[in-house]
């Protein structure tokens, strides 16, 4: 069974599911508005993908598992990325986190910072200490 919690201060050994944050997808919609006067193309282009990473926010879940980060859509797994093949992370954009990056053995990963940030921040510095 597997027990998730939203506290403010997870343990190593629970499940941490991150909320959502509608920061990214709302920023890019409201910056396509005034674009929208300028150029309509491009305005277009930045409003859909503002709507497709509000879809996401809504749809996806981060759960920070004692040995992975899991990525589910409902209820179905679709990824999962095991601590031990990190080799780091970095959350670009402190002021406002936008981007999550984050390296494996064989990959690198960006992901928009679509889940609570602080949060995430916690669960990372928890659970994979960054290197330098």
């Amino acid at each position: 069974m597997i027990t998730v919690t939203t506290a403010p201060s997870p343990s190593s050994d629970s499940t941490v599911e991150l909320l959502p944050s509608f920061w990214v997808p709302s920023g890019l919609i409201l910056l396509a508005l005034p674009l929208l006067w300028v150029q309509v193309w491009a305005s277009s282009a930045i409003a859909v993908f503002g709507l497709f990473l509000f879809i996401q926010a809504a749809t996806l879940r981060l759960r920070f598992t004692p040995s992975d980060l899991d990525i589910y859509r409902g209820e179905s797994l679709i990824r999962r990325f095991p601590y031990q093949e990190w080799q780091n992370w970095r959350i670009f954009w402190t002021p406002v986190p936008i981007l999550f990056y984050f390296k494996e053995v064989n990959s690198i990963h960006f992901l928009p910072v679509l889940f609570d940030p602080k949060m995430l921040q916690t669960c990372l510095e928890a659970r994979c200490p960054r290197i330098s």
